[in-house]
């Protein structure tokens, strides 16, 4: 039988991705529903392609004016906003819902897929930062997987496999060092935008190409990690590997370590997350590791680039501080993005809007919520104050 699947965010660079893997199994995948929020154009030829039942789009503006653009004979649902997302994300029949959302506007859905016992392949790194101790408790207590599509978790998802948690030593988080790894740190101080943007190995969002450029991305890896594999942070470590074919590795206590090596393409975690437990055959690029020659590693410089330490220290803390932390690093990464800030001074305000905030433990979705608006407005003022 065809796994039925919803995606939402389907005009985004996964949500593309993840359409591309159903184009090329259409034995395997049978597609219920997509979200494209704004970008109604080309939610309209996906539309026209996979022929979904339901289509979700940010408010009822946009849901007339997409209506009206389809042929009266095409039988689809039209639905808009987070209630939209949600009833997409909870329709009855489906087998997995994959979330390629951007930001905390990710929580809702996943966390309401999931009351609703839906399996889920999750690329939305925010929600699993923010409250991925509710999620993963929610989808432990009705034995769902929440399978990762990052190519560094879905890498450690392949390794850890069947083995036995107490057996794993060390999960070793790979990083690239993004574009600036080896400037010095008075170079770091005069960075522009377009040289944060020059990411050496990968094509991304602006946003998360400048968490590449500052470790940000890989400590709310960190604090990904901590929640999907259930495993205490000190024996998650981050190490850099300028080449990427290496996402990630896993070290067990026999001194044995496992690693997933694969091409720079994301349809390969991608396609592993849809198929899972399969594993099924595909065209994509395939590792040449004579060409590679060499693979190098190195320690992070958490001096130059204080972000990853700080991710550290939110898991550590607990409660609302992961989410303060990825609120912060949101309003100032911004703030660079729209040159009103340096980059070096993106860890500063991060630093300072956890310090003012009083954490609250064992948290609710709405405490979550709660604490992102309080550290935006906070982050906000500091960016202000420092311009």
């Amino acid at each position: 039988m065809k796994k039925k699947i919803v995606i939402l965010g389907s005009t985004g660079s996964i949500g593309k991705q993840a359409l591309t893997v159903v184009s090329d199994n259409v034995e395997k995948f049978e597609l219920i529903g997509l979200s494209g929020w704004e970008n109604i154009n080309l939610l309209k030829e996906q539309i026209f392609k996979h022929k979904p039942k339901i289509a979700v789009v940010k408010n009822e503006y946009l849901a007339k004016k997409l209506k009206n653009s389809l042929s009266k004979h095409f039988n689809i649902k039209i639905m808009w906003g987070i209630r939209g997302l949600i009833e997409l994300t909870t329709i009855e029949d489906t087998d997995l819902v994959v979330i390629a959302i951007t930001g905390i506007a990710s929580l809702i859905p996943t966390y309401e897929a999931i009351k609703k016992s839906k399996n889920i392949a999750l690329a939305s790194k925010e929600s699993m930062v923010v409250a991925g101790e509710i999620l993963t408790r929610e989808a432990k207590s009705r034995n769902l997987n929440i399978i990762p599509i990052d190519s560094e978790h879905n890498a450690i998802f392949q390794c850890i496999g069947n083995e036995r948690k107490e057996n794993i030593a060390k999960i070793i988080l790979t990083a690239s060092g993004g574009s600036l790894y080896n400037l010095t740190e008075s170079a770091l101080n005069n960075v522009t935008v377009e040289e944060a943007l020059n990411h050496p190995n990968w094509e991304m969002g602006e946003k998360i190409t400048i968490d590449s450029a500052t470790l940000m991305n890989k400590g709310l890896e960190v604090i990904e990690a901590r929640w999907f594999f259930d495993i205490p942070v000190d024996k998650i470590e981050v190490i850099i590997h300028p080449q990427s074919y290496i996402h990630s590795m896993v070290k067990f206590i026999d001194g044995s370590i496992k690693a997933q090596i694969s091409e720079h393409d994301m349809k390969l975690p991608i396609q592993y997350a849809m198929t899972y437990p399969e594993r099924i055959k595909n065209n994509y690029p395939v590792i040449d590791l004579i060409k590679i020659k060499q693979l190098t590693f190195k320690s992070p410089n958490y001096k130059k680039f204080p972000c990853l330490k700080l991710a550290y220290k939110a898991i550590e803390i607990g409660g609302t501080m992961p989410a303060v932390l990825n609120a912060a690093n949101e309003i100032a990464v911004n703030a660079f993005l729209n040159e009103r800030i340096k980059i070096v001074e993106i860890p500063a305000i991060i630093q300072t809007t956890m310090k003012n905030h009083k954490v609250k433990t064992n948290p609710v979705i709405a405490d979550i919520f709660d604490a992102d608006y309080w550290a935006r407005q906070e982050a906000l003022a500091l960016c202000v104050k420092n311009k």
